[in-house]
This record gives C-alpha cells, sequence and structure tokens, in this order.
C-alpha cells in the first residue's frame, strides 16, 4: 500500500484525503493544524469545521503531529495556505526522506518573493546540500465538497519529473477523479493562482447587480491577461486553454462554492474586507493575498493587467468597487489581441 501525507486539512486537503482514503490502496495521513479538526475526523470521521457531511474513509489518520504524519511518507501533498507554505516546509525538511515526492495543491503566490509554491518548496528543500526534489503542481477546476461526493472532476498534475507525473496520475486517479498531465508548471501555477483574483472581479459584479454580460467580459479578458503574464514568465498559452486556466477560470468565477467569487460579492454589496474575512471562520480566499503578488509580478515582467491592478486597489487601497469596474469598461479602446 502507499504511503501518503497531506499537509492541510482545510476543505480541499480533506477532499484529496477522501478521494485517495476511498481507493483502498493507500494509507493516508492527513495533518491538520487545529486540534478540533483532528478530534471529528478520528471521532466522527467528518471534517465538520471545514467539510461538514462528506464522510472519511477509515483508511485516512488525522494527527497534528508533523513528524507522525510524515513519517515514511512516499508522497507528501501540501495544501496549506500559500502564506504558511515557506515555514511549515522548512519544519518538514528534516523530516521527510530525499525520495520523497512532494505534490503541492496550493493555488497562490508568495507575497514577498513573488515565487510558485514549486519555487518556495524546491528553494527550502533543497538546502544546502543542494539535492532538487521531485516537486509537481496539481491544479483545476474541483470544489472540494464536490470531489468529496463523488462527481466526476478532472484536474492537472504539471512536473518536470516524469517519474512523478506517472506516479501521481497512477495513484490518485478513481473513476470519479481523473488526472491528466502537463509539463507545464508555470502555466498551471500561475493559472490556479490568478483565476482567483479573476474570480472576485466576478463577484464584485454580482454583487453590484450587474448580469452575465459583465461576468462574461471579465472572464474572457481575465483570460487574456492571464495568458500574457503565464508567457511572460515562461509558460505556455496553450495551458491557459486547459484545465489549470480555462476551466478552473470559468469554475471559480461562476460556482456559488467559489470562496473567491463569495468575498467578491460581499465586496460589491458594500461590505469591508476585514469583516468578511473575520465571517469566514478560518477558511482562506487565496486571490485576497495573491493580488499583491500578481500585481508585482506583473511589473516586474512589464505585462499589463488592468483587472488585477482594480482589483488590488480594492482589496488593499479601499478604492471603491463600482468606480473600479467603471474605470474598467472606460479604458481606451483596444484591439481584442491586445491588452
Amino acid at each position: 500500500m502507499s504511503e501518503i501525507a497531506i499537509i492541510g486539512a482545510g476543505a480541499w486537503g480533506t477532499g484529496i484525503a477522501i478521494v485517495l482514503g476511498r481507493k483502498g490502496t493507500h494509507r493516508v495521513r492527513l495533518w491538520a493544524h487545529e486540534s478540533d479538526v483532528c478530534e471529528s475526523i478520528s471521532q466522527k470521521r467528518v471534517n465538520e469545521k471545514f467539510l461538514p457531511g462528506r464522510p472519511i474513509p477509515d483508511s485516512v489518520w488525522a494527527s497534528n503531529d508533523l513528524a507522525a504524519t510524515l513519517l515514511g511518507a512516499q508522497i507528501v501533498v501540501s495544501v496549506m495556505p500559500s502564506q504558511h507554505c515557506r515555514a511549515l516546509f522548512q519544519r518538514m525538511r528534516t523530516l521527510m526522506r530525499p525520495e520523497t515526492l512532494i505534490v503541492s495543491a496550493t493555488k497562490g503566490l508568495e507575497e514577498g518573493s513573488l515565487q510558485r509554491m514549486s519555487e518556495v518548496i524546491t528553494q527550502v528543500m533543497k538546502g544546502d546540500e543542494g539535492l532538487i526534489p521531485a516537486v509537481g503542481a496539481l491544479s483545476g477546476p474541483s470544489f472540494a465538497q464536490e470531489v468529496a461526493r463523488g462527481d466526476p472532476t478532472a484536474i492537472t498534475i504539471a512536473s518536470a519529473d516524469v517519474a512523478l507525473l506517472r506516479t501521481v496520475q497512477q495513484e490518485f486517479s478513481d473513476p470519479s477523479f481523473r488526472i491528466y498531465t502537463n509539463s507545464d508548471m508555470v502555466g498551471v501555477e500561475l493559472g490556479g493562482a490568478l483565476k482567483n483574483i479573476v474570480a472576485i472581479a466576478a463577484g464584485i459584479c454580482d454583487g453590484l447587480g450587474f448580469g452575465h454580460n459583465s461576468v462574461a467580459a471579465l472572464i474572457t479578458r481575465g483570460l487574456a491577461e492571464m495568458t500574457r503574464l503565464v508567457v511572460a514568465c515562461g509558460g505556455r498559452a496553450e495551458t491557459m486553454a486547459g484545465l489549470a486556466g480555462l476551466g478552473d477560470l470559468v469554475l471559480t468565477c461562476t460556482g456559488g462554492l467559489s470562496r473567491n467569487r463569495s468575498v467578491g460579492v460581499e465586496l460589491g454589496r458594500g461590505r469591508k474586507l476585514p469583516d468578511i474575512i473575520a465571517g469566514m471562520h478560518g477558511m482562506v480566499a487565496e486571490g485576497v493575498f495573491t493580488t499583491t503578488a500578481a500585481v508585482g509580478l506583473a511589473h516586474a515582467r512589464g505585462v499589463e493587467m488592468p483587472i488585477t491592478q482594480q482589483m488590488h486597489a480594492i482589496l488593499h487601497q479601499g478604492k471603491a468597487p463600482r468606480e473600479a469596474i467603471q474605470e474598467l469598461m472606460a479604458r481606451s479602446g483596444k484591439s481584442e489581441g491586445g491588452p
């Protein structure tokens, strides 16, 4: 049986644990920062805090002991919020074997360094020894509630390591959870991070009372600016037409379970960001953190990203949502192929 450790027991980490646990061919250990989450899973076989109503298979063992969770793990799945990634891997690096495969399922960018999660993980795990770990990125359209329910879902694993791609595709796939492979780590990771920003904008349109035309325009132009940054960073434009680009963007901009879209809806209705975050009870909308890093990355690469810039102004500079959307519409005329 495969030994798999999942670090992070939020909704998505728990959803992945359910997928892997129901196969019956894995021993799955799920690390949670919160002791009440471990208690809920151990005693009731459900994560009442982050994924209520979804039974967790008996093959999934929950703990808040990092060393015990990682002991003997062949695959480690990283599902912590992006701002905790570096600190957690600094704690984990001495607890993991060099040959362990690492799968990042966090959709975000590190705010200070502007790095993707695989870059953060590689930098930390490489350390002084110079050993390069095998790292992949898991992304695509996947609400945890629907994955845990067993709804048909298709996502992508990206890596430069062919053996990792083959192993993850084989170990994670089941009849309702299909894994595609991709060698474009840059595109897959940036797609997963940047779509959250556009989803906040889509939610704002809804909160302001705008209709489907507005959201369709945002999704289309959002995809265009995502693609520009991906290509400028060395990724492939065609990746943005796939599951980790367009697929995840459409889901997050239109789905009622999207936390980023929900934040946007509340902003559009006039609520303040600190109040919205306080009401999320520990759940994370990655787009709030990613927006600052995306603006910095776009500036560094000389890429124009008007939607991202307006979302940053709303989230971090107090700009009125209606004013930001009106400014996007009032921009000078462009060719559709341009920014």
